[in-house]
């Protein structure tokens, strides 16, 4: 079968990804490792990914290192890609010892705001950008636990939040400030009315994992179901082609946050995951143990 003339093979490994309910995200990412894992070695035919294949992995991780010097952890990326195309695509799992050489760029060390530079550049943002900077700084979130909250994950009564499918697709309880409710009420209202709109327009739906659609009637067209911070426009789900309302792109906070730090003359490297550093950093700073945080209700 060749791999060039059509697309079977990431045809498979997206059909295998959906089934094993991986994210978006990751099936993108892992696509696309894999892809260039095929140009770099030049195959044509899936028989040529089977011929000797620890050694073809070691070559393109120690490539990865040698001449593209990336970091570590997205070597480790490429492998944990490769690791899948082998057992679960073409189920011939890696027997020998990968030895590849291994990525040297080190981990920059986390950029750490002062408690007056975050109230500062908070100041600057506005709407959901705004709100969702509330919760990184706040509730400890990153920014993609952030954008793909659901309104149910939010206890205003118990003052907490729920991560669900984390990192590690592990699932967490983080505090919600008492001075974020008022904030997040008046927002969810204002997403209340874009869903009632799009209901009777004959949309409405959103994505929900691990087919829970079927599941639950109707779930996917619930109040609770929906994105805490929606997109502006409907689009064309991806996946199966159905025209929703996504969450935010996170991409465009990002943005909010650089175009005010430039404006406040900030020399640090800020972006949104600064302050979730920042949220662990002055809770520290306050005398709050290590462990709670790495642990406890703090996620």
């Amino acid at each position: 079968m060749s791999i060039k003339k059509n697309t079977k093979l990431l045809d498979d490994v997206r059909h295998i990804m959906r089934l094993k309910h991986y994210s978006i995200h990751t099936e993108r990412i892992y696509s696309d490792w894999i892809k260039q894992y095929v140009k770099f070695h030049k195959m044509h035919l899936k028989k040529e990914l089977l011929n000797n294949p620890e050694s073809k992995v070691e070559d393109f991780l120690s490539y990865l290192a040698i001449q593209r010097k990336v970091a570590i952890s997205t070597q480790n990326q490429a492998m944990n890609a490769l690791v899948f195309l082998y057992k679960q695509i073409l189920e011939h799992p890696l027997k020998k010892t990968v030895d590849a050489v291994r990525s040297t760029k080190n981990r920059k060390i986390p950029v750490v705001l002062t408690q007056e530079e975050v109230k500062q550049i908070i100041t600057l943002l506005e709407g959901s950008s705004q709100l969702v900077v509330y919760l990184l700084y706040g509730s400890g979130l990153r920014i993609t636990e952030a954008v793909r909250l659901r309104v149910h994950d939010i206890d205003f009564d118990y003052k907490q939040i729920t991560v669900r499918s984390g990192k590690g697709n592990k699932d967490r309880v983080t505090p919600l400030s008492s001075r974020l409710i008022m904030p997040i009420k008046a927002h969810l209202e204002r997403v209340k009315l874009i869903h009632d709109k799009d209901l009777l327009a004959g949309y409405g739906s959103v994505y929900l994992p691990y087919a829970l659609n079927r599941k639950y009637k109707n779930a996917e067209k619930s109040w609770g179901w929906q994105y805490v911070f929606p997109a502006k426009n409907l689009s064309s789900d991806p996946r199966s082609a159905i025209t929703r309302r996504h969450h935010l792109d996170q991409s465009g906070i990002n943005k909010s946050i650089k175009e005010a730090v430039r404006a406040l003359n900030i020399t640090k490297r800020v972006s949104a995951h600064t302050f979730r550093h920042c949220f662990a950093t002055h809770l520290l700073q306050r005398g709050t143990d290590i462990r709670t945080i790495q642990l406890g209700r703090l996620g």
